[in-house]
């Protein structure tokens, strides 16, 4: 009888909405189902973005409103894909955490929230014919498991060529791949490939005397994609994911002045109750090596090296 009260108790949610809040509740206390795990929260997701990610106005605008719009279609007709890119210490690793912290009610510690790295998950260029087999079975069998499971995968740069072509198949349009509905998942790709291009824009726009707040998306979607696209160590090189058009958007993380430096430096310093260290804020701002070398604009290591440096300062 106990082994199928869950069954049961679903059935009854599905058939009965006066008493769905509190059959769900039921359900879930002792279900470990992803529906009963994923508790999105947008306007939560927002605020941490403009709360903790600095001088990243594009990736703000541009991760909220493609999560939005994704979340509230309710039969959307292909999975999200975000393709993060810019230089190192910039916010793409953050901005992805945040992502899983406001999907699921157990954040990135979800089991339906999966992370790979390449030189973890792939380390042997070698062996990419049984990356690709094991990689397309892992994918099938937690879609199977949790249709709105996230997949991100990071430092793409370092991924072996040809690997991530065989997630073609549950990017695109069709309904079902494998016996499987992939068309809530999401995935998020991030890279320092294209970097050049939009260290390029960013100092371009400077020099011309334009405010960084002026950049739009359209001015880098393009360039990034084909940076990408042209570049044999983004991992997604000569891709035909790209060739089909199945990202969603190309999300540009900017290059990081030392204002934003500085911005990390103080919530950092909160973080560990010394909101007031104005010299330790001023010690590892001036610590950072900028460039290019004519005007020493952006920080070449972003914020990534600011907790150790606070560190040494405090």
């Amino acid at each position: 009888m106990l082994a199928v009260l869950p069954a049961l108790l679903l059935l009854l949610l599905l058939s009965s909405r006066p008493a769905c809040g509190v059959f769900q509740k039921l359900y879930c206390s002792f279900s470990d189902s992803c529906d009963c795990d994923f508790k999105p929260s947008i306007r939560d997701l927002e605020w941490d973005l403009y709360k903790n990610v600095f001088g990243q106005h594009l990736a703000q605008d541009l991760v909220s409103e493609e999560v939005s719009s994704f979340l509230l279609n309710k039969n959307p007709d292909r999975p999200l894909v975000l393709s993060f890119h810019g230089s190192s210490g910039t916010g793409k690793t953050l901005v992805s955490t945040l992502l899983g912290n406001h999907l699921y009610g157990s954040a990135m510690s979800s089991p339906f929230v999966h992370q790979f790295v390449p030189t973890l998950h792939f380390p042997s260029a070698e062996l990419v014919a049984q990356y690709r087999e094991e990689l397309k079975s892992w994918v099938k069998g937690n879609l199977t498991a949790c249709a709105r499971s996230v997949f991100i995968f990071d430092e793409m740069e370092k991924m072996p060529a040809g690997l991530i072509d065989v997630l073609e198949p549950f990017l695109g349009p069709s309904h079902v791949v494998f016996r499987t509905n992939y068309r809530k998942a999401i995935y998020v790709f991030i890279s320092t490939a294209g970097k050049e291009a939009i260290h390029r824009l960013v100092l371009e726009n400077r020099l011309a005397g334009r405010d960084r707040d002026e950049i739009k998306p359209s001015d880098l979607q393009e360039v990034v994609q084909q940076s990408v696209y042209s570049n044999k160590t983004s991992g997604l090189y000569l891709s035909s994911i790209i060739q089909q058009n199945l990202i969603t958007r190309f999300v540009p993380f900017l290059p990081l002045t030392r204002t934003h430096v500085e911005r990390c430096v103080r919530a950092q310093l909160c973080q560990r109750g010394s909101c007031n260290r104005d010299d330790v804020v001023e010690a590892v701002g001036g610590d950072m090596t900028y460039d290019p070398a004519e005007g020493l604009y952006f920080s070449t290591t972003g914020c990534k090296t600011v907790a150790a440096k606070i560190s040494f300062f405090l």
